[in-house]
């Protein structure tokens, strides 16, 4: 399916090492993804290389930070990325695969079955209402890509990260002037912003890694219902 070769090189020039396993598991994956994406809309990037450098060295980039460790959540998954891609990167990470959608959770418990994955949950749940049970406060990690604006991100994730743990957000080119428009949600919710790594993955689209540390408990008020949050960010 995918060029293992060609991915290898591509993720060494950012001294990311993938072993021969896990090539292969990363290989099952796309083969997995593809079959499945004829029944259910998973992606829209199927082509080898396109899964190559969209899902995976994108992923990989999120899983090679120093802070991505302990308990990770990823929030509206998907079809796995970057959380599975991480947990084949890093075993020993804790996996939470947060999903609503019915159909792509089957999809995600069949791939984690298939790939050999173990110490992953799968929670069918909206991030906003995730974190008024069991799973509020309670990760090292929160993690989402290409689910909503920043500040609506911070309010679906920073509520799920235990104090001193990071969110990261995974964005394009425009992560600057979202994160000048977060200001307020992170004050609000105990974050702060720590950091933005800029990568250029390997078909040349810009990718930023915003990483936002949790400094204090979020208010029991947040996150407000996922209405709420969509018409009016804080």
């Amino acid at each position: 399916m995918i060029d293992k070769n060609r991915l290898a090189e591509k993720c060494s020039t950012w001294n990311i090492t993938l072993t021969g396993r896990q090539l292969d598991l990363l290989d099952r994956y796309a083969e997995l993804l593809v079959d499945y994406n004829r029944r259910v809309n998973l992606t829209a990037i199927t082509e080898p290389e396109g899964i190559e450098d969209r899902h995976f060295a994108d992923s990989l980039l999120f899983a090679a930070q120093p802070e991505v460790a302990g308990s990770v959540v990823d929030v509206g998954t998907g079809a796995g990325f970057p959380g599975v891609v991480a947990k084949l990167y890093k075993p020993e990470l804790r996996l939470t695969l947060m999903e609503p959608t019915g159909k792509r959770m089957d999809f995600l418990r069949y791939l984690c079955g298939e790939l050999g994955l173990t110490d992953v949950e799968f929670a069918r749940e909206r991030a906003e209402e995730a974190a008024r049970k069991v799973w509020r406060e309670r990760y090292d990690v929160a993690c989402a890509r290409a689910v909503a604006a920043l500040p609506v991100l911070c309010e679906y994730c920073l509520p799920l990260v235990r104090v001193g743990g990071v969110f990261v957000a995974l964005k394009g080119p425009d992560a600057d002037a979202e994160l000048a428009g977060s200001a307020n949600a992170l004050k609000k919710l105990g974050g702060r912003h720590e950091a933005t790594r800029a990568f250029t993955l390997p078909d040349g689209s810009e990718r930023r890694l915003v990483l936002c540390r949790k400094i204090s408990q979020t208010p029991t008020v947040y996150p407000r219902n996922g209405g709420k949050i969509a018409k009016k960010p804080l």
